[in-house]
């Protein structure tokens, strides 16, 4: 016993005093800005619970580690920077890093009626909970505007619930002017057969697995999905990270073994916006209107299914992307939102960052770990 404990600390100690060279290669034909990537305590052989991660400028880079429901680091990242068709090398060593301030953040929020709110530094988010059942919310998606990088969740719930500061109106970091109702919203998942798209209800509980600093995941779950007249169970993974402008969605339906269609896609509310589709990719861009009738500028949505064959369809006031499914299996698509106050000034520009986001989901930087 005594022996696998000097060995465990020995191991530690070794460790405490190497370091690890992570190396990031773009072998692909454009620049990639301050993306995120993940390196598993697999790879890095062990993962304490601190890193220091340096640049090749010798610059500290923001880190988090990942625990994935385990009591053990399961994961580390942070976000890279390399040019096109170079190598940067990254190093790690247990040390305390620098405190991030929290770019993501997600909770459950009792106080509005059990709502589920998350956020990154370009937009928020929320869907309906139990609480909201009798004026029956559907599963879609609101989406938050926001014109800075800070947290704004909880001063949005805050100022509305406590001091009567309506969050529909924006008092200087943002606003809430997207209407959902009994739709699909700004990228919710639905079922689709006989031509129905299936549109559900609120979520029954959830789970959070990881909660900043830059990156926030959690499960909603949907204890019943009805598709005509059979009912499912729905598991819906969020992943929200710093310096993305898209949201990672996997999803699990469990029932009946029929295949059916996924769908996913955005409400076109009067329609009068500039809708965009294309490679796997819908965006729409539409007029911004605070519940004061101010004009806000231009909110955008967007919906990317990178390696998926899909159709395209227009339903029901929806833009939707329609994608073959066997119940029991795993479906990821991605989708987010933004601004003309905040980082897109024009469609074209909010356009230009989700192409380049869908190409840096299809063309990953190679990593390799050298000790």
């Amino acid at each position: 016993m005594m022996k696998n404990i000097l060995l465990i600390l020995l191991t530690v100690s070794a460790f405490s005093h190497a370091q690890v060279n992570i190396e990031v290669t773009n072998r692909y034909p454009f620049d990639r800005n301050n993306e995120m990537i993940e390196v598993s305590a697999s790879e890095l052989g062990t993962l304490p619970s601190s890193v220091i991660i340096k640049d090749s400028s010798n610059q500290e880079v923001p880190v988090q580690i990942l625990y994935k429901g385990k009591t053990t680091p399961q994961a580390v990242i942070f976000p890279v920077t390399v040019k096109t068709g170079t190598k940067n090398v990254y190093t790690l060593q247990s040390g305390k890093s620098t405190e991030v301030a929290p770019k993501t953040f997600a909770r459950f929020v009792p106080e509005r009626k059990d709502d589920f709110a998350w956020e990154n530094d370009y937009a928020a988010y929320r869907v309906y909970g139990p609480a909201l059942k009798s004026e029956n919310p559907s599963n879609g998606v609101d989406l938050w505007l926001k014109k800075t990088s800070e947290l704004v969740v909880d001063s949005f719930y805050r100022g509305e619930l406590k001091y009567g500061k309506s969050y529909h109106i924006d008092h200087g970091q943002g606003l809430d002017c997207y209407k959902v109702g009994k739709t699909l919203g700004a990228g919710g998942v639905a079922p689709f057969t006989d031509s129905t798209l299936w549109v559900g209800n609120h979520f029954s509980s959830y789970k959070i697995h990881e909660n900043g600093p830059l990156r926030s995941v959690f499960t909603l779950y949907y204890d019943t999905v009805t598709v005509k007249g059979k009912t499912y169970k729905q598991e819906v993974t969020i992943t929200s990270d710093a310096g993305s402008v898209l949201n990672k969605v996997e999803v699990k339906l469990t029932g009946p073994s029929q295949p059916m269609q996924l769908a996913t896609g955005i409400f076109l509310h009067d329609g009068k916006g500039k809708l965009q589709k294309g490679g796997g990719l819908i965006i729409y861009g539409e007029k911004a209107v605070s519940d004061a009738g101010v004009d806000a500028g231009q909110n955008y949505v967007a919906v990317v299914l990178p390696s998926k064959e899909s159709a395209y369809k227009i339903q029901d006031a929806h833009a939707l992307l329609l994608t073959d499914y066997k119940p029991g299996s795993d479906f990821v698509y991605y989708f987010g939102g933004g601004w003309s106050e905040w980082q897109f000034p024009t469609q074209k520009q909010w356009l230009a960052a989700i192409q380049q986001t869908n190409k840096q989901l299809k063309y990953p930087l190679s990593i390799a770990v050298v000790k």
